[in-house]
């Protein structure tokens, strides 16, 4: 009977082990494709940030290169929003301006017609 069950149990382990060689190969089948989109992934943001610089003569774009160039499009777009917003500010004084200097030309007209 003790022989019995130790069969069993070897049995039982021997089905484990086989299961626990098929997840390992699921997950090692998944991390292959994880690494395969990563890296379409990776060229695809550097031949949209810079066509010039993506696959250049096959060669793989590094997580570096994507990170330092995804920094470069983020500063620049905090620059043309800073850009944008002081010539926002630019105008707006601009245009106070005019309405001053509108302001003015029409008291100047009255007292131009009263003189007259």
């Amino acid at each position: 009977q003790a022989e019995e069950e130790l069969k069993e149990a070897c049995a039982r382990q021997a089905l484990q082990l086989q299961e626990m060689g098929r997840r390992e190969r699921l997950l090692t089948a998944d991390v292959g494709r994880a690494k395969e989109q990563l890296e379409s992934f990776k060229t695809q943001v550097m031949r949209v940030c810079s066509p010039a610089a993506a696959g250049v003569a096959g060669k793989a774009v590094t997580e570096q290169q994507v990170i330092e160039k995804v920094r470069q499009i983020s500063d620049e777009n905090q620059q043309s929003h800073e850009r944008e917003k002081r010539l926002q500010e630019e105008l707006s004084s601009r245009l106070s301006k005019e309405k001053e200097v509108s302001a003015n030309v029409e008291v100047f007209k009255k007292s131009l017609q009263e003189l007259q």
